[in-house]
């Protein structure tokens, strides 16, 4: 739950072995701001324990400085190639652990519903996202890489979620500011 009533922090996270963006967005009543975003790289042809070990400790810093309220972790689909799928279903599994860890409520939006939320489609294009995102969020050019502006994506999504969530308990009786 929220620190401050009306104020919800949600660290967003794009899964990715090689990189992995992360994102930081602020919801007090109807503003949204980001406060933090970036990439945790690790480096190609590194065993992939000690790739996720720099994930995790990585993750494990961003979260005790930026302390969210909730983390958004999106759900992974692959048709393929199963060798990287598997891979980022680790890094994916390594946040999954953080948030157990730090007692974070956590929300896994499918691709399609981040770009749901986002866009206003489920095959909006990334170009498309990366676009919203900067409206949603008034930056003053569409964020770079596309695994920040996925980690963005995925944390308004969130917040979105989250605000549901909140809503359907609050009609139950189960919860309230």
């Amino acid at each position: 739950m929220p620190a401050e009533c009306g104020v919800t922090r949600c660290l967003g996270i794009d899964p990715g072995i090689g990189r992995l963006g992360f994102a930081l967005v602020r919801q007090a009543g109807n503003t949204l701001s980001p406060v933090d975003y970036g990439c945790v790289e690790t480096r190609p042809g590194e065993e992939l324990p000690k790739r996720l070990l720099v994930l995790y400790s990585s993750l494990r810093e961003i979260i005790g400085r930026l302390e969210p309220d909730i983390i958004a972790v999106e759900r992974l689909f692959f048709g393929r190639n199963t060798t990287t799928a598997e891979a980022v279903w680790q890094a994916r599994g390594v946040v999954l652990l953080l948030a157990a860890q730090n007692a974070l409520p956590l929300f896994q939006p499918k691709p399609a519903e981040v770009k749901m939320a986002i866009a206003g489609s489920g095959t909006a294009t990334k170009n498309q996202v990366q676009r919203m995102v900067s409206e949603i969020l008034r930056l003053p050019v569409p964020p770079r890489p596309d695994d920040v502006a996925d980690a963005l994506a995925i944390a308004l999504t969130g917040l979105a979620m989250n605000a549901t969530e909140s809503r359907i308990l609050a009609l139950e009786g189960r919860r309230s500011c």
